[in-house]
């Protein structure tokens, strides 16, 4: 508003705002001092030159003198106070740091004569209402906003200079933000030691664009400052600088004192920044010998601390090893993607030399039709002249199929060995991996490979892991591979000499196309060993190992029908590894039983705690499996009883035939379902139906398992007749399922019924052959028999029981009669169990109950 009055009215304002104060102040100082004691006079000189040096001045002088004198030793001793300010200060007047004090004007008695000699030229010119004026120049005023004619603390602490120039304002225009900034700046005042009251001071003036108040304020150093403190004066500073740059005005440092007063010169704003270098926690370097002029600048070296140092390294490494990752990642996926410098892997093309090679068919048992089948391919390749002159050819390619264990790998081998040719093993599973085409390019490496070496062998194990049926809903990609192998056994490349063998335990989910004549010339069948072939590879794995004059390899064969090569010597060696935990000095018969019936059977679990009620109950349970079995015509002969737990079961009855069987008939079948429910029905005529536990469930599904495929798959119901209800269940009609099961359930009924009948008659029995079950814990058919006829067993171990058990007491009227038929369901369909296969292969031994 100062700016849109008269001249004379701003004039006249000026000369007010600029000698009033100062007259109020004259009066009211004598009696302010009247109790103080008066500062020492001093010389014009030295009071101006302390005047112009500000405290914070004085504290830079003091940094750069002991910092001096620790470089520089002697030499720092003899340099005097007058020299140890910096060239950059020399030819900087004061007045641009820190305002002018009135020190000598308030430290003596006030008259009018100095009151108006102290004013400075400056107001008497404003007063003049003839002098021209530039009213929109920036004048840099007093740190202080206030017009007050009263005293206040902050007088004694912040002198104010002549020359300042107060806030002007018309005494009939508005002020309510310099109102504001008065309330602020009294506040300050009155709380010089309160770095928080100056803070706010500061942003007040801030905001009201005064950056030249804030400076002047702070560098006084008469009130508290904090890091905030020190952020706004560097803001300032900076405001400060940026009204330099854009008056475009040089400020040199031998200006005038009043354009120093308007603007900052270089030493300033370098000092600025030193400050603000420290205000951050670095540490601050000034040369000494620079003015600060455009010449002879202020070079200021910042260090960062040791934490930065820090950060910066941690930051590096970082950054450096995630950079490595990357880069060996995307080399990784370029050298795999496209091979390059990629070694093939042994494994893929592993050429099996001859000599390596030391099976010879004199080590192949159990399977002489299959022997004498490769026999012959090897005859092929020893003199394939021989063969060739009645215009015959060597086959291309064998399949051998058979059950797991039965010695395909190893006939395979031992054609090699015979042959003394190079032999190409790979598995199927190792052609095909994550990347599409690699299965294709391997089936091509190896068969390369083979003609380079021809006559040479091939082979495959586990065809059926990439020779799988095509489906037309698959992708091409998962052909590949087939289609590879396809064209390199019956293609356009000749593969005379090489021999393409090939096992595989699943023949049907094989593609048609691959096991066509002209790829596959022959299929040998390798089949589970009979009881001759059980002979010879028994004798074949103990021929090295020291066993006892009692071990019949004959009674072993006969005892182990079903088993496969692979588990016959698995019996040997375990009963080996028992015998050498015992120290013995050979393997006898004992330890051959003990490893058949830990295959058999499971493992033992001695460590399981059962109760006695427990223990007697499943006497009882495998005691009626035992007594059906031993009892009932066409049964197999029974082998072993047991209560000591073995695997996930409590108790086991086993059965195993004499020799190997290809069929069975109806009244084996229906023995096997009596065998079945002997265990439930023991259960019901000791403790009653309500007690019968869940141990029979198994029972319960084996027998009606045996049902179903009775009645479904092999014709034995009359009420059906001879049809194949098993492999179109789903469509049958419901009336035809309702009459499936209800054959099921009769003869499952009939079964037990036959059960109960016979238990009932050899109740005696049941009770002694379950109190030596809990005796002795497991029992052979020969001790069955003697504890049925109530003879002791001296050669035997107790199970630790002493006391004799008390058999529990049902009378024979008491037991629930036969259960009746149940009445037909009324129709729908009813769910299929899971049926058993039948035909095929002959039965392994099973048990009897659990």
């Amino acid at each position: 508003m100062a700016l849109q009055s008269p001249v004379a009215v701003q004039a006249f304002a000026s000369v007010t705002s600029e000698v009033l104060p100062s007259l109020s102040t004259a009066f009211h100082s004598p009696w302010r001092t009247l109790g103080r004691p008066s500062p020492p006079s001093t010389s014009r000189s030295n009071s101006v030159s302390q005047a112009r040096q500000s405290p914070n001045i004085k504290m830079l002088e003091g940094r750069m003198l002991s910092t001096i004198s620790r470089n520089g030793g002697s030499r720092a001793a003899s340099t005097s106070v007058a020299t140890a300010l910096p060239d950059c200060r020399v030819s900087v007047p004061a007045a641009s740091f820190s305002p002018q004090t009135a020190d000598r004007v308030f430290q003596s008695a006030p008259t009018a004569v100095g009151l108006l000699s102290s004013a400075p030229r400056h107001v008497f010119r404003r007063a003049n209402s003839l002098q021209p004026r530039v009213f929109l120049r920036p004048q840099r005023a007093q740190y202080s906003v206030l017009s007050r004619t009263t005293s206040s603390k902050i007088t004694t602490m912040i002198p104010m200079g002549p020359g300042s120039a107060m806030q002007r304002r018309m005494f009939w225009g508005s002020n309510t933000s310099y109102n504001h900034l008065a309330r602020m700046e009294q506040t300050a005042n009155n709380n010089p030691g309160s770095a928080s009251a100056q803070n706010a001071f500061y942003s007040a003036l801030l905001r009201a664009n005064r950056p030249d108040l804030v400076v002047q304020r702070y560098e006084t150093g008469r009130v508290a400052s904090n890091p905030a403190c020190e952020q706004l004066y560097l803001r300032a500073l900076e405001q400060l600088g940026a009204v330099d740059q854009s008056e475009g005005a040089n400020t040199s440092v031998a200006a005038a004192p009043e354009q120093q007063q308007t603007n900052l010169n270089a030493v300033q704003y370098a000092t600025a920044q030193a400050i603000g270098a420290r205000a951050r926690g670095a540490n601050l370097a000034i040369e000494k010998g620079n003015t600060g002029a455009r010449g002879s600048p202020i070079h200021v070296v910042v260090e960062e601390t040791v934490g930065s140092h820090l950060f910066k390294w941690v930051k590096f490494c970082f950054w450096y090893i995630f950079a490595g990752w990357a880069f060996y990642v995307i080399v990784s996926f370029l050298i795999e993607s496209t091979g390059i410098l990629k070694r093939v892997s042994t494994q893929t093309n592993a050429e099996a030399k001859p000599e390596l090679q030391t099976t010879k068919f004199t080590d192949v048992h159990g399977c002489e039709e299959a022997k004498e089948e490769l026999q012959e391919l090897v005859e092929f390749l020893k003199s394939p002249d021989k063969f060739s002159t009645l215009g015959g050819k060597l086959p291309k390619g064998v399949l051998l199929v058979g059950p797991p264990g039965t010695g395909k790998t190893l006939l395979a081998r031992a054609v090699a060995g015979e042959a003394g040719v190079p032999f190409f093993y790979m598995s199927g599973s190792e052609f095909d991996e994550v990347y599409v085409g690699v299965g294709a390019k391997r089936v091509r490496e190896l068969f390369a490979a083979a003609r380079a070496k021809a006559p040479a062998i091939v082979f495959i194990d586990e065809l059926d892991a990439i020779g799988g049926k095509r489906n037309e809903r698959d992708a091409a990609y998962v052909k590949q591979t087939l289609n590879q192998l396809l064209t390199d056994l019956d293609g356009f490349d000749n593969n005379s000499g090489v021999i393409f063998l090939a096992a595989t335990n699943f023949p049907e989910l094989l593609d048609k196309a691959l096991t066509r004549p002209g790829r596959f010339d022959r299929r040998v069948v390798v089949p589970l060993p009979d009881v001759r072939g059980r002979v010879s590879i028994l004798k074949h794995h103990t021929k090295k190992m020291q066993i006892g004059t009692d071990v019949d390899v004959s009674i072993l064969a006969r005892g182990t029908p079903g088993f496969s090569g692979a588990e016959l010597e698995n019996l040997a060696n375990q009963a080996a590894v028992h015998a050498s935990k015992r120290k013995a000095t050979k393997i006898n018969m004992t330890d051959f039983e003990w490893a058949k019936d830990k295959i058999l059977m499971g493992a033992e679990r001695r460590s399981a705690v059962i109760q006695h009620k427990d223990k007697v109950m499943t006497a009882y349970h495998e005691g009626g499996h035992a007594l059906v079995a031993l009892f009932t015509p066409r049964a197999d002969p029974l082998y072993k009883a047991t209560i000591m737990p073995r695997g996930h079961a409590l108790g086991i009855t086993f059965q195993l035939p004499e020799l190997d069987r290809v069929s069975m008939a109806k009244n084996e079948y229906l023995a096997r379902i009596d065998v079945c429910m002997g265990g439930k029905v023991a259960e019901e005529m000791i403790y009653g139906a309500e007690n019968v536990t869940s141990g029979a469930s198994s029972d319960i599904q084996q027998a009606t398992a045996i049902a179903y495929a009775m009645v479904t798959q092999m014709g034995m119901s009359d009420r059906l007749g001879n049809l194949d209800l098993h492999s179109d269940y789903a469509r049958l009609p419901a009336n035809t399922k309702q009459e499936i099961w209800e054959e099921v359930r009769r003869l499952v009924e009939e079964g037990k019924k036959r059960a109960q009948d016979l238990l009932t008659s050899k109740r005696k029995e049941l009770d002694l052959l379950a109190s030596a079950l809990v005796e002795y814990e497991t029992l052979g058919k020969e001790e069955i028999e003697k504890a049925i006829r109530g003879e002791k067993l001296p050669d035997r171990l107790t199970s630790g029981i002493d006391s004799p058990i008390k058999m529990p007491e049902v009378p024979i009227s008491a037991l629930p009669p036969a259960t009746p038929p149940l009445p037909s369901p009324p129709g729908g369909p009813v769910a299929e169990p899971s049926p058993v296969p039948g035909g095929g292969e002959p039965p392994r031994p099973y048990p009897a109950g659990g």
